[in-house]
């Protein structure tokens, strides 16, 4: 079974490597904790998942795989079937991973503790706190009474029984799902640079402490210019349109680039980029700008963000005149070539779920364009994107 339950995870999506998987093995066969599903939950989760933002993809394939649990027999069965401790992942391991196995007494000899284990109870239990069976206070049963129990099988008891992985207490945390201010500003440090500039108005204080030792105790007081954030962004934001069901995550991007970048430049455009940008998300005429002046303002060691949901007709990216708002001679295909040509990095982040973009053809062409680097707006989205950058 628990191979079953390590494919289950590995199905879901749950980052868990073998070397854990054999550690939850490993503790589980030194008998250390009481037979409860609350008490595997807890030291599953301990053992297999080893980054917060799997926290809630983890709740969601427990409950999902032990969902089953509520329709096991009555009483337990301890004849079990030899293939729920069978070693159908034995195939699909590397020569080194068998050779892990091998080194740690065998995979039968891991599971000959579980097999006790599960031989434990010998048959059906009424009452008591430990065993799973009917009445008294066991969180695994029914008809009993446990505040924060399991049921299996039978009619409900008391009416508040609760299972812990259902609550979904991490689900802010999942790096599936949009993200607000505070985890944008969290990714984005991850690309900020520090520089040393300006005046030297900031005390050094290892160098001071180096220079008095070698002046003989003389204190000799080193100064050094302050750090300053040197990371240059110019962020291209897509507005009106389709992109109005995305105000609320561009904004949230928008607010967290000012609050990290001190140079941060933006400008917009509608759906895609042509010969002209917008000053201002108001797309009025006398707030245009030549792309040419853009690209002649701003050196080639800015990272450039475009934000937008990049649906739109194939044509007004591929044809000239494509574009709604100007008469363009040359497609937008070209335009955004020029851009990455200039500048030395370039991402493009969709507030689109990635699961949708196969059946835009648009965002498959812009995603050619920017040579595989369009990200989905997610925590790990916007990870492998400041990556990219």
């Amino acid at each position: 079974m628990l191979v079953q339950f390590f494919q289950h995870l590995k199905n879901a999506h749950v980052n868990v490597t073998l070397t854990e998987w054999l550690d939850l093995i490993d503790v589980l066969s030194r008998d250390l904790t009481a037979p409860t599903v609350d008490d595997f939950y807890q030291l599953s989760r301990l053992c297999l998942v080893k980054d917060e933002s799997q926290y809630d993809r983890f709740d969601r394939a427990f409950a999902s795989f032990f969902d089953g649990v509520r329709a096991l027999p009555d009483p337990i069965p301890t004849d079990l079937p030899d293939d729920w401790l069978n070693n159908p992942l034995w195939q699909q391991l590397t020569e080194e991973e068998k050779a892990q196995i091998e080194a740690m007494g065998g995979l039968d000899k891991l599971f000959e503790a579980l097999r006790e284990r599960l031989d434990e109870q010998q048959e059906r239990h009424e009452g008591g706190s430990k065993w799973i069976g009917t009445g008294g206070t066991s969180p695994f049963g029914h008809g009993g009474y446990n505040p924060e129990g399991f049921r299996i099988g039978g009619p409900g008891g008391k009416g508040r029984a609760v299972k812990v992985w259902e609550k979904r207490q991490y689900k802010n945390l999942d790096d599936q799902v949009e993200i607000g201010t505070r985890n944008i500003k969290i990714a984005l440090r991850a690309l900020r640079r520090f520089a040393r500039t300006g005046s030297s108005d900031e005390l050094d204080l290892d160098s001071t402490i180096s220079s008095t030792a070698r002046n003989a105790g003389l204190l000799d007081v080193k100064m050094r210019p302050e750090r300053h954030n040197a990371v240059k962004v110019l962020l291209l934001l897509d507005v009106g349109g389709s992109m109005d069901y995305h105000v609320k995550a561009s904004e949230e991007l928008f607010s967290a680039c000012k609050a990290e970048f001190k140079h941060l430049e933006h400008y917009y455009f509608h759906n895609f980029v042509y010969d002209y940008v917008w000053q201002d998300n108001h797309l009025m005429a006398d707030s245009v700008i030549p792309l040419e002046d853009l690209l002649h303002r701003y050196g080639k060691d800015y990272k450039v963000i475009f934000v937008g949901d990049a649906a739109m007709s194939p044509y007004e990216v591929l044809q000239p005149y494509g574009s709604i708002d100007f008469m363009n001679e040359q497609p937008g295909a070209f335009w955004f070539q020029k851009i990455q040509n200039h500048f030395d990095r370039l991402v493009w982040l969709n507030p689109t779920p990635q699961d949708q973009w196969k059946w835009v053809d648009s965002i498959g062409i812009i995603e050619k364009l920017s040579e595989e680097r369009m990200f989905p707006l997610t925590l790990e989205g916007l990870q492998d994107a400041i990556n990219a950058l």
